[in-house]
């Protein structure tokens, strides 16, 4: 594909020779000849000097040997081009013999269903949907089009996948809300939950997820959030539209997320806590009242950034200050008894 042609796919413009052949692309450590990389951040112009990379995405147009297209949004620009030039792999449509198919299964347009999947009765599978290998569907699920479900995925009863969503492998949708109430004699007995989950359009799922179907009612995952590895989602929690969550994040039962959300690695929420919209938790933090202000929070209990950043840098002076309070204690009672 020729320089020229990259830039215009992409809304970008051409610093120096259009004509040039891009056969691949590539970050900067690892492009070669004939390849193109992006420049995210000025502070890496200095790791073009050493990159083999034929031309480079940009932000703005640098003195530079190599070839350039200037675009707004780099990073952006370059997701787009990995996307043209490594498409993710698909499956030829099909129902593979070793698939159980179960009556009242409504499939639509070139699906594909690999070996070892079950599908229960009266689900509905959208246009161009595929399931990989031991993808398990429970009776009554509701699955959208454009939909992948790697390896092993399992949507328990009357699950709702939209348009658009990846699920990736080992993922579990629809799990029993963590529901139990004691007995007269302190035995734990089970709350049945009778809800469901709902994921939206243009939702991803890290591998091992867990999302817990609700008590009554929803568990609600909105468009367009991006879900990481090793998450568990309870059950009612209602993520809003466009957010992230990192791996390791554990939200407890009724969390309710506005949109833009950004929860990082091992970030915990107590149950009934709401997050307004962009907010920001910093990694590790615990939640246990309401973040409402768009901000950055961090620490446990979660308080804003500054107050957080304060504590920290005074929480490894603590002993040392708790020996000087102890002399001036002792001097202050030698000067009370004089």
């Amino acid at each position: 594909m020729k320089l020229q042609e990259i830039a215009e796919r992409l809304g970008g413009v051409v610093e120096g020779d259009g004509s040039l052949e891009i056969t691949g692309a590539n970050g900067m450590e690892l492009a070669e000849q004939g390849q193109i990389t992006f420049l995210a951040e000025k502070k890496f112009k200095d790791q073009l000097k050493t990159c083999n990379a034929s031309a480079v995405i940009v932000k703005q147009a640098l003195e530079t040997d190599k070839a350039q297209i200037v675009h707004p949004a780099p990073a952006l620009a370059f997701a787009k081009l990995l996307a043209e030039f490594y498409p993710e792999p698909r499956p030829q449509p099909g129902i593979d013999d070793q698939a159980s198919i179960a009556e009242g299964v409504q499939l639509g347009k070139d699906v594909s269903i690999g070996p070892l999947v079950a599908v229960g009765k009266d689900v509905v599978i959208g246009d161009n949907t595929v399931l990989h290998p031991g993808v398990v569907v429970h009776d009554g699920c509701r699955i959208g089009n454009h939909v992948t479900l790697f390896a092993n995925v399992t949507l328990y009863r009357n699950s709702v996948i939209g348009n658009h969503v990846i699920l990736h492998a080992g993922v579990v949708i629809g799990t029993d809300g963590f529901g139990y109430t004691p007995d007269e004699k302190g035995r734990h007995v089970k709350i049945n939950q009778v809800g469901r989950v709902v994921i939206e359009d243009h939702v991803e799922v890290g591998a091992n997820t867990c999302i817990d179907r609700a008590a009554f009612g929803e568990t609600v995952v909105r468009e367009g959030t991006k879900i990481d590895n090793l998450v568990q989602i309870a059950h009612n929690c209602d993520i809003g539209p466009h957010s992230i969550i990192v791996s390791q994040v554990g939200l407890a039962g009724t969390c309710t997320l506005g949109h833009h959300v950004v929860l990082a690695g091992q970030v915990g929420l107590a149950d009934h806590v709401k997050i307004g919209d962009q907010v920001i938790v910093a990694a590790q933090a615990g939640v246990s009242k309401d973040l409402i202000e768009p901000g950055f929070y961090g620490g446990y209990p979660a308080v804003p950034a500054m107050s957080w950043k304060r504590y920290t840098t005074i929480l490894p002076k603590l002993p040392e200050l708790s020996r000087k309070i102890q002399e001036l204690e002792k001097r202050l009672n030698a000067i009370e008894k004089e």
